[in-house]
């Protein structure tokens, strides 16, 4: 008599979903072999937690827009294409609209402005979800006394430094919750100030080893390489031979080296050859920090600039650049010091303007043809091109937004008088900003197919704390700038080429993982934004108005802004570098 079937379930594989459960129909068993009866599976696809519907994707490789729907379970990306029937918990029409990877932000300096406000407003609004910092100085490796130093310079904006590492740094921002990803350089001159102080003078063999092995923990820990700034003390201190040595350590971990080179005016030339030697000698992959030639008799010089580069290309150097969108620069009136006036710190600059002696000496630097240091006064050609944008001092702060023309006539000085002047009444760098470009320059830049874009700025609101002082444009608008002026009106490339150049290309420079492409298996930052309306609204006389024409924003699979409108969510990640995985 034979026996009854036993109906046994059938495991569904995991991560998929089904209304029922097949059934295995074992019976008697002949020659060994059971005899299975048809499975009757009826399944049911599981709902994608988000889909955006009906865009022109632009996935970061560089090729031609298609027509696809882009599908999200989780933090990452599930399917791209025709999805017609599939369900959602949430649904993005993207309708008329362009889909793209999250753009990178090359050169940020929202370290503070995260602190202050996690939700990096004016960058979001631009389609930045990940934040790259570390421009010759990182919020970490710091000592105590570092820390010190950097309380009391602290400006609008007060807080409590409670990390030491670098890395500490960034799980504290993903910890506390920010919108935006985040990773970072480590600071030559921030490893420099940690083992030799701020003076000039080459590191004995014992102070070497000490700065090669901030170097490399920093590397393990997931730092994405190293990077300098050469025109600002302590890092101008540091000689092409230190910078070889320490980018040696940072090649051995997967990162690169990425340079503020020590001139971009009248030795650009012999900045761009440095660069090129210690790409060389360390053997690692290095990119020039905002590409520029500074200053009008320097602006030929960019020509030169770009055979240099695609030399050393040819030559198999991986050399690579980025850039912000306008034709000015902002930094400190320590740009426009002597190097031997910055040495030792700040208390020590200012004990220096104060004295007699030592101020005159800096007052003939400052006036002198500057045949061995970068002088940014000089190269923006006039006082009037010079614009003050940030102070500590209430007092001074009336003058946010007014040119060193306007100030030194109404101080009856002189414009090198009145630079000293601010810096010590205010006990601070001051924030200026310098026009410098040529448009001409920036046009050619674009074009050229090795340069990503960073903004050198801050992610600040037009609300709170931020109107204490003005800024420069690019930190409201250098990525809607791109799209808008230069590729919609401009058509000065493609947009599925500038598209490529904000995100798969600089992830990749970066080793950053599963970024910068919307495939399958991608993590889950995505752009939605109207090319025919993107555009920056900020201006020199009126920095904080946000960009307009993104719509929707997501980072690791969490809308952050939603119809134009941040949403407050905070799903922004420390990413690291290569270091870890090499270490291994």
């Amino acid at each position: 008599m034979p026996k009854k079937p036993l109906l046994l379930p059938l495991p569904w594989p995991s991560g998929q979903g089904s209304s029922r459960v097949g059934r295995l129909a074992a019976g008697s068993v002949a020659g060994g072999l059971l005899l299975l009866a048809p499975l009757v599976v009826r399944a049911e696809p599981r709902p994608f937690d988000v889909l955006i519907r009906g865009g022109s994707v632009y996935d970061g490789s560089g090729g031609p827009p298609r027509r696809a729907d882009v599908g999200l379970r989780g933090d990452q990306i599930e399917a791209v294409g025709d999805l017609a029937g599939a369900t959602a918990r949430a649904v993005l029409d993207a309708t008329g609209l362009a889909v793209a990877p999250g753009f990178v932000n090359m050169l940020s300096w929202a370290t503070d402005d995260l602190l202050a406000d996690p939700r990096s407003q004016g960058d979001i609004r631009q389609g930045v979800t990940t934040e790259i910092f570390g421009e010759g100085e990182s919020y970490g490796p710091w000592s105590e006394p570092m820390k010190v130093r950097r309380r009391a310079m602290q400006g609008d904006f007060k807080y409590e430094i409670t990390w030491t590492t670098l890395s500490e740094y960034l799980q504290l921002l993903a910890r506390r919750g920010v919108a935006p990803n985040v990773a970072s350089f480590v600071g030559t001159g921030t490893i420099r100030e940690h083992v030799v102080g701020l003076d000039d003078g080459r590191p004995s063999a014992a102070q070497l080893d000490a700065m090669r092995e901030l170097v490399r923990r920093e590397m393990v820990d997931g730092a994405l390489g190293i990077g300098s700034s050469l025109i600002y003390a302590p890092d101008s201190f540091n000689s092409p031979e230190d910078l070889v040595e320490l980018g040696k350590v940072a090649a051995l971990h997967g990162g690169r080296y990425i340079t503020h080179m020590r001139s971009e005016g009248d030795r650009l030339l012999e900045a761009v050859d440095e660069t090129i030697a210690v790409a060389r000698a360390a053997r690692i992959p290095t990119e020039i920090y905002h590409l520029k030639a500074a200053g009008e008799a320097n602006w030929p010089k960019l020509a030169r600039v770009i055979e240099k580069v695609e030399a050393a290309r040819r030559e198999g150097l991986k050399i690579t650049a980025d850039m912000y969108t306008y034709t000015a620069g902002s930094t400190g009136f320590d740009a426009c010091l002597p190097p031997w006036s910055r040495e030792g710190g700040w208390g020590r600059t200012f004990e220096r303007i104060r004295d007699g002696e030592t101020r005159t000496r800096m007052l003939a630097d400052m006036r002198a043809p500057a045949l061995d240091w970068e002088n940014l006064c000089r190269l923006a050609g006039s006082p009037e091109r010079i614009r003050l944008v940030a102070f500590r001092s209430e007092a001074l702060k009336p003058l946010t937004g007014k040119t060193l023309a306007e100030v030194a006539a109404a101080r009856g000085r002189s414009p090198e008088d009145t630079v000293l002047d601010l810096v010590v009444e205010d006990e601070s760098r001051v924030g200026v900003v310098f026009f410098l470009m040529s448009e001409d320059n920036v046009r050619r830049q674009i074009r050229l197919p090795w340069v990503s874009f960073g903004s050198d700025a801050g992610s600040m609101a037009p609300e709170g704390i931020f109107l204490e002082s003005s800024t420069h444009p690019r930190a409201y608008g250098n990525f809607a700038r791109l799209l808008g002026r230069y590729v919609r009106d401009e058509k000065l490339v493609p947009l599925e080429e500038a598209v490529r150049r904000l995100t798969s290309f600089p992830a990749e420079n970066l080793g950053l993982d599963r970024r910068g492409r919307l495939a399958p298996g991608h993590f889950a930052d995505v752009v939605v934004f109207d090319p025919s309306r993107v555009a920056d609204r900020a201006t020199y006389e009126s920095p904080h108005q946000y960009a307009v024409g993104m719509r929707h924003v997501l980072v690791n699979g969490v809308t952050v802004l939603r119809d134009g409108e941040h949403t407050g969510a905070l799903p922004g990640r420390a990413l690291r570098g290569p270091g870890r995985a090499a270490a291994k």
